[in-house]
């Protein structure tokens, strides 16, 4: 009996031992993970609140950092064909400069100019048959000459007596015939020269039509920029009105924005205003000197993605701000301005 008990209360200070160390293993972790749980949550607590200040902080600079946003544009043309016909050569690429009147390619002429050749032929033929008034009427003119120096004999020899009046009436009567014919001669031969040369000038204005359906058959830049867009190639087959190719006057962009009422007033044509454009960074921008070129004329309903000064309102005016582009500026670019 008294050995069981000692075998109970061994057990039990083993017990105890046991739970008096776990009991000091717990107080040690306490104090280790209590510092790393309260320096965690105050790293989360400042990863979560800085960047909330900071797009507080932005977003009230950047309210007070311009006027009105916008993107940039340029002045688009879409240049069509003017001919019908095979291209025969289109040598442009998408991202290439043109200078103004540069030919950038060709359709084919052969039918136009096989045309041009029959009418150059024709008018050759009409030049020919044109008759020669001088040298037709010139022997009948001779006869006249011939018959008057006559007359004049015979009315020395009427006076002289050594002739009857009979033979001087018969040539002056000659005369008169002969001259008759000269006119008539001359009338005919007036309107068939005055035929040709009628025909002759229908036939030189088809001649020009033909060198400007010719002219137009060239594919001509109009004006110095960049090919935005190439919609055609070599060897396919085009038709007037056909688009060929895009091209973008570059060197002025002009920054479309938008503005509420408040802000008309202080506004004018060919004001000079302050521009920013964006690269990316918040702190990444470049400022250029703008121009005030437009102001719509009526209000419309803010268009979605462009911020203005009062962000109530609801209905804007778009403006367009001239800008020289300095290489730097592309279309549809996000950019700002300060009136």
């Amino acid at each position: 009996m008294q050995r069981c008990t000692t075998t109970m209360c061994n057990a039990t200070q083993r017990q105890c031992a046991t739970l008096h160390r776990d009991k000091q293993q717990f107080i040690t972790m306490k104090h280790i993970i209590k510092p790393f749980i309260q320096t965690t949550m105050k790293t989360c607590f400042s990863l979560i609140l800085t960047p909330l200040a900071c797009l507080l902080v932005s977003c009230g600079t950047q309210e007070e950092a311009f006027d009105a946003t916008g993107a940039f544009e340029a002045t688009e043309v879409i240049v069509s064909s003017e001919a019908s016909g095979r291209i025969l050569a289109f040598d442009i690429r998408e991202g290439s400069r043109l200078e103004a009147g540069a030919c950038v390619g060709y359709v084919d002429t052969t039918q136009l100019y096989l045309r041009k050749m029959q009418l150059a032929a024709g008018l050759r033929a009409i030049d020919i048959r044109k008759p020669d008034v001088h040298k037709q009427i010139a022997a009948t003119a001779q006869q006249i000459a011939t018959a008057r120096t006559e007359q004049q004999r015979l009315e020395n020899l009427v006076r002289a007596g050594a002739a009857n009046r009979k033979q001087l009436d018969d040539i002056v009567s000659l005369i008169h015939l002969l001259e008759k014919q000269l006119d008539a001669q001359r009338s005919s031969l007036d309107k068939t020269a005055t035929s040709a040369e009628a025909e002759a000038e229908s036939l030189y204005y088809q001649l020009l039509q033909l060198d400007d359906q010719l002219q137009k058959c060239r594919i001509t830049n109009p004006f110095q920029g960049v090919v935005l867009a190439k919609y055609a190639e070599a060897g396919e087959v085009t038709a007037p009105a056909k688009p060929l190719y895009k091209i973008a006057d570059t060197d002025r962009l002009y920054l479309r924005a938008y503005i509420t009422a408040a802000q008309l007033d202080g506004l004018q044509l060919g004001q000079t205003v302050k521009v920013y454009a964006g690269y990316g960074q918040a702190d990444d921008s470049r400022t250029y000197d703008g121009s005030l070129a437009w102001i719509s004329d009526k209000a419309e309903f803010t268009p979605k993605g462009i911020q203005t000064r009062d962000e109530r309102s609801n209905l804007v005016y778009a403006i367009r701000i001239a800008v020289h582009n300095d290489g730097y500026l592309k279309i549809g670019q996000y950019g700002e301005v300060k009136f």
